[in-house]
């Protein structure tokens, strides 16, 4: 469990625990110690809907620090949503547009919500302080319409495939009852999750087919059951109003986050994850994990947090100095040498430097060594780091001693 500084993305703490511990006790003792290493208040704590808790809420806000995180259900009160909700669509409140970052090049709007407050009682030595904290309703453009295209495609999938089971036809299905045909129909809807956008109608009599005579078989009547389905419109738009809000909780005031400072806050929580994909992947690869005893494996763990801690500075660094040059960095990119990039990652970086060679050739009385020629690529990430080519250079310095 990681806690990083946001935006060099940074591990402050790590945590190691069991995987069978739950989530929301592990908040307090991870943000206690990121206090005591910075020694100071006013911090602000970006987490997931776990963090919401509403103990690990009064903890930091007791502690003199801020939260930002959305709320769960069970954190909101009953119906408190779809109250919000309606103010909107009744038109008593208007929202508030946020657009993509300033360093996009065309704005584009990303988000829309707006805020109301609500008290909050934190418990202090046992009696109740009164406080409060501001709720924002918040829409993701991208994420709604990102669940609107998923949900319409289940609904027109779900229908299809109910449609289908009135066909006949060689290898189908034959349902010649009404009860096995509802059981079937019902099965498919859950499946897809859309039981309250189809409108589904049975008939109660039985259709026949006339099949007709076949070398030695006679003709027969062969019953079948049939469903009329309807997508329920109403149903659907009703849902697709309510895809991409949600209400996010914290105690910073307005005048030091803003309602689009939040939104651009949270959406940096990708660091957190981030940081635990070079955890478990290249270049660090703790997993797969071959230890086997806990303080073996808890080792581990924080030495490879610290080599996460170099990872995250080296690629800081060298992006800090681009900006400031207002440059960009070419050659890293294998195949494609005229590609350029203003954000390079720490692991193409450390890859440009793979096929630096130190040979050393041991004689009597002293030893020879030879270093392959950094390439202007080399001695510009140098450079970008603000370390001398010497640090190279120097091992290929003849010594009198052998290495």
């Amino acid at each position: 469990m990681p806690a990083v500084l946001d935006p060099l993305g940074m591990p402050l703490a790590t945590d190691v625990v069991s995987g069978e511990r739950a989530d929301d006790p592990l908040y307090g003792p991870c943000i206690e110690r990121v206090q005591q290493s910075l020694g100071r208040s006013g911090l602000l704590f970006v987490g997931d809907c776990k963090m919401a808790a509403h103990a690990t809420r009064a903890f930091i806000a007791l502690a003199g620090d801020y939260y930002l995180c959305p709320l769960p259900q069970v954190q909101l009160a009953e119906g408190e949503l779809e109250a919000a909700l309606e103010r909107i669509w009744s038109g008593d409140q208007a929202l508030h547009s946020v657009l993509r970052e300033p360093e996009q090049a065309e704005p584009t709007l990303i988000a829309q919500g707006y805020e109301y407050e609500v008290p909050m009682s934190v418990a202090v030595e046992g009696k109740p302080r009164q406080g409060g904290e501001r709720r924002l309703v918040v829409r993701s453009i991208r994420h709604a319409e990102a669940a609107e295209a998923a949900l319409r495609a289940r609904v027109a999938k779900a229908k299809a495939q109910v449609d289908s089971l009135n066909l006949r036809g060689r290898g189908r299905r034959r349902l010649e009852e009404v009860e096995p045909l509802r059981q079937a129909v019902n099965d498919m809807v859950q499946r897809h999750r859309v039981e309250d956008f189809l409108w589904l109608r049975y008939d109660q009599h039985t259709t026949t087919r006339r099949v007709r005579a076949y070398r030695d078989r006679p003709a027969y009547e062969e019953p079948q059951a049939t469903v009329e389905v309807r997508v329920d419109e109403e149903a659907l738009e009703s849902a697709v109003h309510r895809l991409g809000w949600r209400i996010y909780s914290t105690n910073q005031p307005v005048e030091q986050l803003s309602l689009e400072q939040a939104v651009l806050a949270y959406r940096s929580e990708y660091l957190v994850e981030r940081s635990l994909g070079r955890l478990k992947g290249r270049p660090l690869s703790l997993t797969p994990m071959y230890v086997q005893r806990d303080d073996h494996a808890t080792g581990l763990i924080r030495l490879l947090s610290i080599a996460l801690r170099v990872l995250t500075l080296v690629e800081f660094v060298v992006r800090r100095q681009l900006a400031a040059e207002g440059a960009t960095l070419a050659g890293l990119y294998a195949g494609n040498t005229k590609r350029e990039t203003a954000r390079p990652t720490a692991e193409r970086l450390l890859e440009a430097f793979q096929e630096v060679t130190l040979t050393v050739v041991e004689g009597i009385p002293q030893a020879y060594r030879h270093l392959t020629t950094l390439s202007p690529l080399q001695e510009r990430i140098l450079e970008l780091l603000g370390f001398s080519s010497r640090v190279y250079t120097r091992l290929c310095t003849v010594s009198h001693e052998p290495l």
